[in-house]
């Protein structure tokens, strides 16, 4: 199976925000733009999955309107991480001791009494498994650059996550894919 990992649009919020798990909106402008180059891109037959967040909603309702043969579930499992009260902050106000508490437990600290990455990655594992149980060829996630450094991660091989180091630190930008090929049983 082929896996289509898209992340959301830009999001109109200032730059510098912490906005995981909250439901911020897409640039309408760039929603449209990546819909327009997607339904070109994706191939016929796809299986869609969707955050439900708005900024992945936004651009999945985009992309069926211009593709009917692509249809969406929502898929809670594909949401952003949750920060808990770091949600809406300036990363840069967060303060370093909360910051040091997270990155010295990285797997299991809850930032901002959110989800921790541990929880995070089971979330985004069992999606994953559920996916590639649907034994369909290609498959499609509207989703965020947490869950793709999630989905990378796990198809790594490289064991369990311990420390922040080991996270993925490069991203999709926003509206951009990626395709990975997925193993069985992944």
């Amino acid at each position: 199976m082929r896996l289509w990992l898209v992340r959301h649009p830009l999001v109109q919020l200032a730059p510098g925000i912490c906005y995981g798990a909250s439901d911020v909106p897409a640039d309408p402008a760039h929603t449209a733009q990546c819909a327009a180059q997607l339904a070109r891109e994706l191939p016929h037959g796809v299986a869609g999955a969707c955050s439900p967040l708005g900024r992945c909603r936004s651009l999945a309702d985009a992309l069926a309107r211009l593709r009917p043969d692509l249809r969406f579930s929502t898929d809670a499992r594909l949401a952003e991480m949750d920060f808990g009260h770091w949600e809406g902050q300036p990363w840069d106000g967060i303060g370093r001791a909360a910051m040091t508490a997270w990155t010295q437990d990285f797997a299991r600290h809850r930032p901002g009494d959110g989800e921790s990455v541990s929880d995070f990655i089971a979330r985004v594992q069992a999606a994953l498994q559920a996916t590639t149980a649907l034994d369909v060829p290609e498959a499609l996630w509207v989703t965020h650059a947490g869950v793709i450094k999630a989905v990378r991660w796990l198809l790594s091989g490289k064991g369990p996550l311990e420390r922040a180091d080991q996270w993925p630190t490069d991203s999709l930008a926003c509206g951009a894919s990626c395709v990975l090929a997925l193993p069985p049983n992944a």
